[in-house]
């Protein structure tokens, strides 16, 4: 298999949804309790970074297999048939991969807490359900939520739990939670939108091959007008974030974004065509993910 192949099939461009997450939930441990366990962090980011790449497998795999009714999509659209992949090599490197996520998030579980058994164990059954099973995920109307609190608050969440787990002055009660929560918000909502906007541009062909997302409940425009208010709605959420201290002032400086936002929004729920415009919700959740780490970044480093 070529690494272009693979790197198409594991989607290595989606990998910053998980990577971003993880290093703002770092950067939160220390900017409220100066506190890093660096050894068992690396050892997360190796199994979350494999067990990602493995629900991508899973997904395609099981895209490929569901999909023997529409051959166009099955050999034309999906990697594994566009390449003549092997589909039982595609299923050996999907449990590898996820098998050794396990063991390393077992060793986490040994070495820091059952909260993080309750959190993989939520996060590897929404990788196996999202494509698998007999009610794939991807292929209903919650999709968007699973996938943007799994990866925006999810690994956020386990990210500032490895760092802080032995701090005794910690309280681990819904305060704590609900601050992780808020502070989260834009990165799931951003995460979410990624989703939202491939169904909607894909919202003719999802009908062909039997899907039936949020998309084909409420509507493509409902659905844009969803898209939009994701966006505001997590904006709204990091200056509440800030105002009540959670994050720096810095992380403000966001919102010089905005523009950019907002104009790729404008232009995809103008033309929602995969190939075209659904780039731009790609560039939007980089844009935002990327600048939101070096705010806060620069937050930690002047405490400000």
């Amino acid at each position: 298999m070529k690494p272009s192949v693979f790197f198409e099939l594991v989607e290595i461009k989606a990998k910053t949804a998980s990577i971003f997450p993880f290093i703002m939930g770092t950067l939160y441990s220390y900017y409220h309790w100066h506190s890093l366990n660096l050894l068992y962090l690396f050892i997360f980011f190796i199994a979350m970074l494999l067990f990602n790449m493995a629900v991508d497998i899973n997904d395609n795999y099981f895209d490929y297999k569901n999909a023997s009714h529409a051959k166009d999509f099955q050999k034309n659209t999906n990697v594994i048939g566009k390449n003549n992949l092997n589909i039982h090599l595609v299923g050996w490197i999907d449990f590898i991969f996820t098998a050794t996520a396990a063991i390393l998030g077992l060793f986490i579980v040994y070495k820091v807490g059952l909260i993080i058994l309750y959190l993989g164990l939520f996060s590897f059954a929404v990788g196996f359900f999202y494509a698998g099973g007999p009610f794939p995920i991807n292929r209903g109307p919650f999709g968007e939520f699973f996938s943007g609190i799994t990866m925006g608050f999810v690994i956020y969440l386990i990210a500032i739990y490895i760092n802080v787990y032995n701090v005794g002055t910690i309280t681990f009660n819904s305060k704590f939670y609900g601050d992780v929560l808020l502070s989260s918000l834009l990165t799931v909502f951003a995460i979410s939108n990624l989703l939202l906007a491939n169904n909607i541009a894909d919202a003719e062909e999802d009908v062909e091959l039997g899907r039936k997302t949020i998309v084909y409940y409420l509507g493509v425009n409902n659905a844009k007008f969803m898209f939009s208010s994701f966006y505001v709605i997590g904006f709204i959420a990091l200056i509440c974030s800030v105002i009540i201290g959670l994050l720096p002032k810095m992380m403000l400086l966001t919102l010089l974004i905005t523009p950019i936002v907002f104009k790729n929004t404008l232009q995809f729920n103008k033309n929602p065509i995969k190939k075209k415009t659904f780039p731009l919700a790609i560039k939007s959740l980089f844009l935002i993910t990327l600048v939101q780490v070096l705010t806060f970044f620069l937050g930690v480093i002047f405490n400000f």
